[in-house]
């Protein structure tokens, strides 16, 4: 099987753990799965030679482990300082600003303590993560993007009904 099959592969695998995560209520069964999931896309984009993208997304693994059991502002500057260097020394043009900047949302979700307000910023991190795995080619991550943003949204619904409470704050 070609790198691009194992690819979609593990893609597909973390389909599951993204759908699953934004279910839960509770953030650290949340960030729990998005930190298997964060794993299986890392390695995803090793086999796409995607290197800012894979380097962040093993980040956000840590990142969101980390955020099992903290949400210290400190601990998230620090991951926000790790992800710029990460992408200045992997930098190859706009499809790495993209990643970046998708990670700039979900690492500040991250570390939110509210997890309406973490469910926002994901969907912004997400959007751009979206276009991001547009441009590299990959269309199970595509795919896997949209459902992550269909799978929050349901869950938002879910504990915050109709309306859009703006006013969470990290």
């Amino acid at each position: 099987m070609s790198a691009f099959l194992w690819s979609q592969v593990l893609i597909a695998i973390a389909i599951i753990f993204d759908l699953v995560s934004f279910q839960f209520k509770q953030r650290q069964q949340i960030v729990c799965c998005l930190c298997v999931s964060g794993l299986l896309i890392s390695a995803h984009f090793v086999l796409l030679e995607q290197w800012t993208a894979a380097g962040l997304m093993l980040l956000a693994s840590i990142r969101y482990f980390t955020s099992i059991f903290t949400t210290s502002k400190r601990l998230m500057f620090l991951f926000l300082t790790c992800a710029l260097m990460i992408t200045a020394m992997t930098f190859t043009g706009l499809i790495s600003l993209l990643s970046f900047s998708g990670t700039l949302f979900q690492t500040t979700a991250a570390f939110c303590q509210s997890d309406q307000r973490l469910r926002q910023l994901m969907i912004v991190g997400t959007s751009l993560w979206l276009i991001h795995n547009y441009l590299a080619g990959s269309p199970t991550a595509v795919v896997m993007e949209v459902l992550f943003i269909g799978s929050n949204i349901i869950g938002y619904y879910r504990y915050y009904g109709m309306s859009l409470r703006l006013q969470a704050r990290c």
